[in-house]
C-alpha cells in the first residue's frame, strides 16, 4: 500500500517548449519591427505599419523576390482594370534597365522598364516586343508594342507605335502613339505637332480630341543636365504637368542608353490621360534618347 502524499502548492515548473520551425511566422506578423519569415527564401523583410510614408508597402506575389509593390487602391468610377493604381499618385518614375549584352556587343536589345511611384514602389513593369531585325535597322524610329503588366504579370496597359520618319523637316509624317486599356481599347494618342524649332506633341482622348500639349525645348540634349517638357493647356498658357528625362551619371549615359524619366502631373487628373502621359514619355525616350547603332 502507497503512503498517502501532499502535495503542497509551490512555484509552477519550468516548461521546455521545442524550437520554432523554419518558416514559422512571428507573433502579429506586419506589427511596426517585427520580421516576418517566408517558408523557402533565405532573406527577411521589416514589416511596416499600415500607412507608413503615406502608402504601406507591402510584398505582393507574382514579383521577382524583395521587390516592393504599390498597393492596388480601390478603384474609381468607370476606370479601366490595373489602372486604379494611378489614381491616388502625382507622380511616376520610370527606370530604365541596363542591358548587359547591349554594353558589351553594342546591338540593340529590347527595352525593358520599372515604372515607380514617388515613395520607391513598383507600380508596373514594361518590357519591349520587338523582333531583332526591327531594333537593329529601324533604331530609334522603329515601330514597337510596349507591353505594361502589373504585379501579378497581368497585361493592363498595350503601347503601339507605328513606323514613321524620325525627321523634323518631313511635316507630312509625323510621330504619334497609341496608348490601349485595357489592350485592344484605345484610351488616347500623343501626335507629334511640327513646329520648325521646338518639340511639340499634342495629347488627345480616346475620340481623337485635343485634351493638352507638351512642348519642349528647341534643342534635346541631355549632356550634364536633365531636359523637360512641359504639359500645358491649349492654349499653353497653364502648366500642369511636366516630363522630365533625368541625368543619370557620366559612365551611364556614355555607355548606355538606360534612361531614368519623371512624370508629374494632377492627383485628380482622368487616371486615362495618366496613362496617356506615360504613353507620351515611353515616345519621347525614343524619339531622343534611344541611342543610334
Amino acid at each position: 500500500m502507497k503512503p498517502f502524499q501532499i502535495r503542497l502548492p509551490g512555484p509552477p515548473r519550468h516548461i521546455v517548449y521545442p524550437k520554432h520551425q523554419a518558416g514559422h511566422i512571428g507573433k502579429q506578423a506586419g506589427h511596426l519591427g517585427s520580421q516576418a519569415f517566408y517558408p523557402g527564401r533565405q532573406r527577411s523583410y521589416l514589416v511596416p505599419p499600415a500607412g507608413a510614408a503615406g502608402i504601406p508597402v507591402q510584398n505582393q506575389p507574382g514579383g521577382p523576390a524583395g521587390a516592393l509593390w504599390m498597393p492596388a487602391p480601390p478603384p474609381p468610377l468607370n476606370c479601366p482594370p490595373g489602372l486604379e493604381y494611378l489614381s491616388q499618385i502625382d507622380m511616376i518614375l520610370i527606370h530604365q534597365q541596363i542591358e548587359l549584352l547591349e554594353v558589351l556587343f553594342s546591338f540593340e536589345s529590347s527595352n525593358v522598364y520599372e515604372i515607380k511611384n514617388s515613395f520607391g514602389q513598383r507600380i508596373y513593369f514594361a518590357a519591349e516586343d520587338t523582333n531583332f531585325c526591327t531594333r537593329n535597322c529601324c533604331g530609334r524610329s522603329r515601330p514597337f508594342t510596349l507591353r505594361i503588366t502589373d504585379n501579378v504579370g497581368q497585361e493592363v496597359i498595350t503601347l503601339e507605335r507605328p513606323l514613321r520618319c524620325n525627321c523634323c523637316c518631313c511635316p507630312c509624317c509625323l510621330q504619334e502613339i497609341e496608348i490601349q486599356a485595357p489592350p485592344g481599347v484605345p484610351v488616347g494618342y500623343v501626335t507629334q505637332t511640327w513646329h520648325p524649332f521646338l518639340t511639340k506633341f499634342t495629347i488627345k482622348n480616346q475620340k481623337g480630341e485635343d485634351v493638352l500639349k507638351i512642348s519642349g525645348p528647341c534643342i534635346v540634349c541631355s549632356c550634364f543636365a536633365g531636359v523637360d517638357f512641359e504639359i500645358t493647356s491649349l492654349d499653353e498658357q497653364i502648366v500642369v504637368g511636366r516630363i522630365s528625362k533625368h541625368w543619370s551619371g557620366l559612365l551611364r549615359e556614355a555607355f548606355t542608353d538606360a534612361d531614368n524619366f519623371g512624370i508629374q502631373f494632377p492627383r485628380d487628373l482622368d487616371v486615362k490621360m495618366k496613362a496617356v502621359m506615360i504613353g507620351a514619355c515611353f515616345l519621347i525616350d525614343y524619339m531622343f534618347f534611344e541611342r543610334t547603332r
